[in-house]
């Protein structure tokens, strides 16, 4: 499977998700990190909120997440962005239809 394809089966996957975590104007901090990492692991793929008084366009936001939590960035829509695990996203990547 291409990462065009992967992407677009965990978007659609995502789709029904509501956000879990939400990033406001603390800003990143080792709660909303400990909390995205214990959702991925459980979940695997989560949505998170990225509220208007975070510091910071949610682009650049969801890239430090995603480097501090070892996961990867599905897709930033708005100010959502979708976040799965390391695992999820080589495995999706292996499959062959």
């Amino acid at each position: 499977m291409t990462e065009k394809d992967a992407r677009k089966e965990l978007m659609r996957r995502a789709n029904g998700l509501s956000p879990t975590v939400h990033v406001g104007k603390e800003g990143i901090n080792e709660g909303v990190l400990g909390e995205i990492a214990a959702q991925l692991k459980t979940a695997r793929l989560i949505k998170v909120k990225i509220l208007g008084s975070a510091d910071g366009d949610p682009g650049s936001i969801a890239e430090e997440l995603a480097a501090s939590t070892n996961s990867v960035i599905v897709d930033v829509r708005g100010s959502v962005a979708v976040l799965t695990d390391k695992r999820t996203w080589t495995s999706l990547g292996q499959k062959k239809f």
